[in-house]
């Protein structure tokens, strides 16, 4: 079977993909990208093609049409590229502020204390058994 061979795939999920292609489509998505991403959205929630011989009975799941319809909804479809593209670049600019910001100093200073912390009982444990097993050994004698 060829790269990209449709013929696993029953009717039903080749209709799926083409209707999830329109929508893509028509969100702007390029035709052979609007494609990829619904032959991919398929595969992830059915596992593959179900016809005879290419592993039938997988469990399939809708969360990746789920969220398709969350965030392609009438909110953005109402907005226009222009606008679109101005929130994205806005987002991302406050995503790499965030990234090189005050978030690593936090984080590092958090595993610093914890691993004190952990060496911290873990020696206290420690003396406390060899003076547990001394003063015993020195009961014995």
């Amino acid at each position: 079977m060829p790269r990209g061979d449709k013929s696993a795939y029953t009717n039903r999920q080749k209709r799926k993909a083409e209707h999830i292609e329109e929508g893509y489509e028509k969100r702007g998505v390029s035709g052979g990208e609007a494609a990829r991403r619904a032959w991919a959205t398929v595969n992830k929630e059915e596992g593959g093609g179900k016809k005879s011989g290419s592993g039938r009975g997988k469990k399939s799941t809708k969360s990746s049409s789920r969220k398709g319809g969350r965030k392609g909804g009438k909110a953005s479809a109402s907005r226009s590229k222009a606008s679109r593209s101005a929130a994205a670049r806005k987002g991302a600019a406050t995503r790499r502020r965030a990234k090189s910001g005050s978030s690593r100093k936090s984080t590092s200073t958090r595993s610093r204390k914890s691993i004190g912390s952990r060496n911290r009982k873990s020696t206290s444990s420690r003396s406390r058994k060899t003076t547990s097993s001394r003063s015993r050994k020195r009961a014995k004698r």
